[in-house]
């Protein structure tokens, strides 16, 4: 299997404002909060020598230490921030042909900053919400470089759970640089690395939008960051088996090839949904899954509709794919009472941790076919699920890339897929050099994991 041009890391082109006409979301001037994070923002500061952080705004303290903005911090067993008294209306003209409503009311909340222990080349932010019908949100970056100057305001996505005609759809937007960085669908990028720029801190933003007159509000129970600052490398040193070997994981087993040719519209399946693919195995182990009434769209002659459904709830109408790292946790976090985010590991070590406190986790990697013995296909960039270790020590992964369900648990080479996870350079089929992903993994868990899970989660600075 040979990855498409359109997979996960294709740069994209144009600017939604420019596409659509629209008016741009206000700006926050005003926002200029510099308290230090708290406790419960950023809980779990990263292990000692790593560059790789994850910061989170997730409790009622969290909620109200942040600058609100027609928000207010609301309590109860998920703590969230909601929209209390609009500040006023803006307009947006949905560029991928949603709603046609333009005007919306909108709120603000703004975090506090986030100081960044280890300088950052990279930022995924992600976030867990509900939007009921007809509310949506936008979700931003601020950030200080290391030269002491400002990024601009960085739109991350613009995001809601559903697809209807009252709402705009789930969206990236391209083109945002300032010459010193950029955003590539979902990631805070700097531009020149070996420049020695980098970013020491930021601010979240995410603006709360409804119709105007509604009583409805979206809800953010989560808002945060994975900064991380990975050294070029084409490969990382072995590592021994760990806590985890021998324990694996009872996790559905779903095929993306089934779907091949199914909805063009929201990227004809097969090797485009590796991710919905992948996080709807995750999400099923955890037992969610979509409803009757929800899978009542899907053809009845489709088996397993409930891929079909992660595809269209994951689409990114400017990436025009289902590989939106956020817009995957975020679909996770519509299900009760889950949680889900983007991140970095270090280690194996690390994937052994939550697979032995039984969190399976959602790896990205690229790699030729000469190089993972047993895969059979190459890519440019690929999600499967890591879902136990065997005896000696290897990957038992739930791969989606398979002929059929029964052919997607794979069992692949210790050694060689940790390279092919971990590294940041590798060298394509013609011998250009092209880039990794450095150990970038999605996590889904409870809202209310057990004392063994948390305490795996905390040790790697999540919870």
């Amino acid at each position: 299997m040979t990855s498409s041009p359109t997979t996960r890391r294709a740069v994209l082109a144009a600017t939604l404002a420019a596409a659509a006409g629209a008016t741009a979301l206000p700006a926050a001037a005003a926002d200029r909060s510099t308290a230090a994070p708290r406790p419960g923002q950023g809980r779990g500061a990263p292990p000692r020598g790593t560059t790789v952080a994850y910061h989170a705004w997730t409790t009622l303290d969290d909620w109200q230490s942040g600058a609100a903005r027609g928000t207010r911090a609301e309590g109860g067993e998920r703590p969230g921030v909601v929209i209390a008294a609009p500040q006023g209306t803006v307009d947006y003209r949905d560029p991928h042909g949603g709603t046609k409503r333009v005007t919306w009311e909108y709120a603000t909340w703004t975090s506090p900053v986030c100081r960044l222990a280890a300088p950052a080349s990279e930022l995924v932010a992600s976030w867990n919400a509900h939007t009921p019908p007809g509310t949506w949100l936008r979700v931003e970056l601020h950030g200080t470089y290391t030269d002491r100057t400002d990024t601009p305001w960085y739109t991350l996505g613009i995001w809601t759970a559903g697809d209807g005609d009252d709402v705009p759809r789930r969206t990236s937007v391209d083109d945002q640089s300032d010459g010193k960085s950029t955003i590539w669908t979902d990631t805070f990028s700097i531009k020149d690395t070996d420049s020695g720029l980098r970013l020491t801190r930021y601010r979240l933003r995410v603006t709360l939008l409804r119709a105007p007159g509604s009583g409805a509000t979206p809800k953010v129970w989560r808002l945060g960051a994975m900064s991380s600052d990975v050294p070029d490398r084409f490969e990382v040193p072995a590592s021994e088996p760990g806590e985890a070997t021998g324990v694996e994981l009872d996790v559905p087993r779903y095929s993306q090839d089934v779907h091949i040719g199914r909805y063009p519209e929201y990227d004809n399946g097969g090797e485009a949904w590796c991710s919905p693919t992948s996080s709807q195995m995750i999400i099923e182990y955890w037992g969610r899954r979509p409803t009757p009434e929800d899978l009542a769209w899907v053809n009845p002659g489709y088996d397993d509709p409930q891929v079909c459904h992660a595809a269209r709830y994951t689409y990114d109408y400017q990436y025009e794919g289902c590989g939106n790292w956020p817009f995957n946790t975020a679909y996770c976090a519509t299900y009760t009472d889950m949680q889900g985010i983007v991140t970095r590991l270090n280690s194996l070590h690390d994937a052994e941790r939550l697979i032995r406190a039984g969190i399976p986790l959602i790896t990205s990697q690229s790699f030729l076919a000469s190089e993972l013995d047993g895969a059979g296909y190459g890519t440019a960039g690929h999600l499967m699920t890591v879902i136990g270790f065997t005896e000696d020590g290897d990957i038992i992964a739930n791969d989606p890339a398979a002929d059929d369900n029964d052919a997607v648990r794979r069992v692949y080479q210790r050694r060689q897929w940790e390279n092919i996870w971990l590294r940041t350079k590798r060298y394509d089929a013609e011998g250009k050099v092209r880039s990794g992903t450095g150990g970038v993994c999605y996590i889904f868990w409870p809202a209310r994991p057990s004392p063994r899970q948390y305490r795996a989660l905390r040790s790697l600075g999540i919870c």
